[in-house]
């Protein structure tokens, strides 16, 4: 009777693993700015590093040059904790505004170093001399880098607009995702690519011009109703991401039940990533992608 109960436990957990298992395989696990936990952030190299840790997705952020070029990055100037300027000098906060992407052209953007300067909340962070770069740079590098190592990569890419900066940060939403859209479709990643954004303007735009691009509405505070944030974004989104600590299973059902996925952002450790995944999200984004070996 003791074996036979032992026999039965230890199948009861076999099976309990490979339904973990299933279920992980399913996840998306994204690499948020490229893993900035690691590397820094938005950069060629970080990503490359993300795909050596094999995610799913690379998530980005995106801007506009004043030469009407798609620029890899988070921020519409040059973030003081990141950047060194071309005569090797730090930027204050005051200074750093007044540098905005939409007023420079793509080679004066380039002469900025955004990997030396240690970044106060990231130790871990490998530092090394690289610049912001072009979206065409980065798919070309990161295609064949992928390839390479024969697998294929996804990406969710972040429209950064605002109404109240629109033609000053960063062109009208439209004007933006026209730019954006074409690029993709030259460079045969549409296909795999998200495009997210707190901005409804900006997924309006894309649903209406481009129906068939896959979107993903962010969602910060107001995450938790979902009905309300849908109402205001007036379609039903491939995609719900929002902030992780709002994140209930009430809201993950609600949006399972509208076959709209929950990918929230970003969780920084593995119990916070393991909480969500118990809870139904189809995927997450973290700081740290070496985090995922954990859950393979």
């Amino acid at each position: 009777m003791k074996n036979l109960f032992l026999k039965t436990f230890v199948i009861a957990c076999l099976a309990t693993n490979m339904a973990t298992a299933q279920q992980y395989n399913k996840t998306d696990f994204e690499a948020h700015r490229g893993g900035r936990g690691l590397m820094p952030e938005n950069t060629i190299p970080a990503m490359k590093n993300a795909i050596d840790l094999k995610v799913n997705t690379l998530e980005m952020d995106l801007h506009i040059t004043k030469d009407r070029q798609v620029v890899v990055s988070h921020d519409p100037y040059f973030n003081p904790l990141i950047t060194t300027t071309p005569a090797g000098n730090y930027l204050t906060p005051a200074e750093a505004k007044k540098i905005l992407l939409y007023n420079l052209t793509y080679d004066s953007i380039k002469k900025y170093d955004v990997g030396l300067k240690p970044h106060p909340d990231f130790p871990q962070q490998k530092k090394m001399t690289v610049a912001k770069p072009l979206l065409s740079q980065l798919l070309d590098t990161t295609e064949a880098y992928a390839k390479a190592k024969g697998v294929t990569i996804r990406y969710n890419m972040e429209i950064k607009s605002q109404s109240k900066t629109d033609n000053i940060n960063h062109p009208d939403p439209e004007t933006f995702v026209k730019l954006v859209i074409p690029l993709l479709q030259q460079k045969k990643v549409i296909d795999r690519t998200v495009i997210q954004s707190f901005d409804v303007r900006a997924l309006q735009a894309i649903h209406a011009l481009y129906p068939q691009v896959k979107l993903s509405f962010l969602v910060d505070k107001d995450g938790g109703n979902v009905e309300a944030q849908l109402q205001l974004l007036g379609f039903i989104p491939d995609t719900y991401s929002p902030a992780y600590k709002t994140v209930t299973k009430e809201m993950v059902d609600a949006c399972h039940q509208k076959h709209i996925k929950v990918l929230p952002w970003t969780p920084n450790t593995k119990e916070e990533i393991k909480a969500l995944l118990d809870l139904g999200v189809d995927g997450v984004i973290t700081d740290y992608p070496d985090l995922f070996s954990n859950f393979r």
